[in-house]
């Protein structure tokens, strides 16, 4: 290759580079700056994170290079979180992402104009945060979960391996806003099956060992911890352990309570959500209005079953059960 050959291609080479890097920044070469705003902590929740950083990374943004994340965890304190979202509120955001109702909540009443990015929130129509799934107005689109219509699968799956007969513990957070129209939906799901029900409300984590105490009292053979609930996903090593201590059979809705060792869930990938939210985040950084685009509902739901749990216990799944598994921790 001669010189003047050799100028050209370098002059080629820069151009495709500069134009690689157009794309994946905003017009203006300006970082893409993004919010986190979770009502749970930063440890129990790394992995969720790191999918919406995977997801970003998809969208061509990268922390350190094109990227900037304010991170705010309240650590499970839900005062916190408003705190919080009015301080991101004042930093002229690209998006924040929000993890759950309080969050997103908390965000809302913080900001109009900041696009708002729902990573998996249950009936979000139904509790007023949005308008419609296909048209969700003002400010705030992303994920809704579709717990409510999931619950007679959850109830179905859970009644096959429990002995009978049973009085299941129904655990709940009594201040949250979808919890009290699931338990009103579970009992008619709970009679049909022929289980028992036995509500215990749960203000805090801090009082796990007491709502165990009360469902033991009451005669609770068995656990369903209701899903949707960041200081459940936040406490799940916790209820995970007093479960098995009170050799309680436990359900859950995310995959990761049975990763710490319980039971069997039934539910959405919550590190699939977060990911998937990054591409909200890249369409209003592109200039897409949030309150245009339709927000997405979950398409696939993984049932987990925990075999190593179940042997502690004393459980065996019949067959017809295990080969509806779609994951086996053995």
């Amino acid at each position: 290759m001669n010189r003047r050959e050799t100028i050209l291609a370098l002059l080629v080479l820069g151009a495709e580079s500069a134009s690689l890097t157009a794309e994946a920044q905003p017009s203006g070469g300006k970082a893409v700056h993004v919010g986190i705003l979770v009502t749970g902590s930063r440890a129990q929740r790394a992995h969720l994170e790191q999918a919406l950083l995977e997801g970003l990374r998809d969208q061509g943004y990268v922390e350190g290079k094109n990227l900037v994340i304010e991170r705010r965890y309240a650590d499970g304190h839900r005062a916190q979180t408003p705190e919080f979202a009015r301080e991101l509120a004042t930093m002229r955001l690209d998006a924040v992402v929000t993890t759950c109702t309080p969050s997103t909540r908390a965000a809302r009443s913080a900001t109009a104009s900041t696009p708002i990015i729902m990573a998996a929130v249950a009936d979000p129509v139904g509790q007023g945060l949005i308008a419609s799934l296909a048209k969700p107005g003002g400010n705030i689109t992303g994920l809704s979960s579709q717990t409510e219509d999931i619950l007679p699968k959850m109830m179905e799956l859970f009644s096959s391996a429990l002995p009978r007969p049973a009085t299941v513990a129904v655990f709940l957070e009594s201040e949250s806003g979808v919890h009290p129209r699931m338990w009103q939906l579970l009992g008619p799901i709970a009679d049909a099956l022929a289980l028992k029900l036995v509500r215990i409300d749960v203000a805090a984590l801090a009082d796990l060992p007491a709502a165990f105490d009360r469902a033991l009292r009451a005669k609770a053979n068995a656990l369903f911890l209701l899903p949707d609930e960041p200081m459940f996903i936040s406490g799940r090593a916790s209820i995970v352990e007093l479960a098995a201590t009170h050799r309680l059979p436990a359900f859950y809705g995310a995959r990761e309570f049975v990763e710490h060792g319980g039971l069997m869930s039934y539910g959405e990938s919550l590190r699939a959500a977060y990911r998937k939210a990054a591409s909200y985040v890249g369409n209003v950084v592109r200039g897409a209005k949030a309150g245009n685009l339709p927000v997405e509902q979950p398409t696939k739901f993984d049932f987990v079953i925990n075999l190593k749990t179940a042997k502690t216990l004393g459980i065996s799944f019949p067959q017809t059960l295990l080969v509806q598994a779609d994951h086996v921790i053995q």
